[in-house]
């Protein structure tokens, strides 16, 4: 089984940003470990600040892998263009968050991810991806 974990903006950042909010440890930490729990799947990952490199992941594999974990950031408000790409391939989408994005500003209770995603976890810090992963091995 092939899932690509895809960060957005800032998320390079884990372990020094607010970590109040996200926590102390970096993706990378992380990302490892998750790893050496999951060594029957073939994880892989991609981080950008950039909107139009998050598309062209999205397209890259989107119809290769067997699921993708999106954790588009700020962009999950902001941008029709993710929510469209991910309405355009045919790989499944866990939308991610590690926050509870609705326990936060009104702007962070939109997301154009959402209505093209298989589902959505929010709320459990790093482990939403984890939650994620499991999603796709039931």
């Amino acid at each position: 089984m092939r899932i690509i974990i895809i960060n957005g903006p800032n998320l390079n950042l884990l372990g020094k940003r607010e970590t109040d909010i996200y926590g102390d440890l970096s993706f990378n930490e992380f990302f490892q470990a998750l790893q050496e729990e999951y060594p029957q799947v073939q994880l892989s990952s991609y981080q950008s600040n950039i909107e139009g490199e998050l598309i062209d992941k999205l397209h890259e594999v989107g119809f290769d892998c067997d699921g993708i974990i999106l954790n588009a950031a700020a962009y999950t408000h902001t941008s029709i263009g993710l929510g469209d790409a991910v309405k355009a391939i045919s790989c499944p989408v866990v939308e991610v968050h590690i926050s509870n994005t609705m326990q936060r500003e009104e702007f962070r209770h939109q997301s154009y991810i959402s209505s093209g995603a298989r589902g959505v976890i929010l709320g459990f810090g790093m482990q939403s991806y984890e939650l994620a992963l499991q999603s796709f091995l039931k």
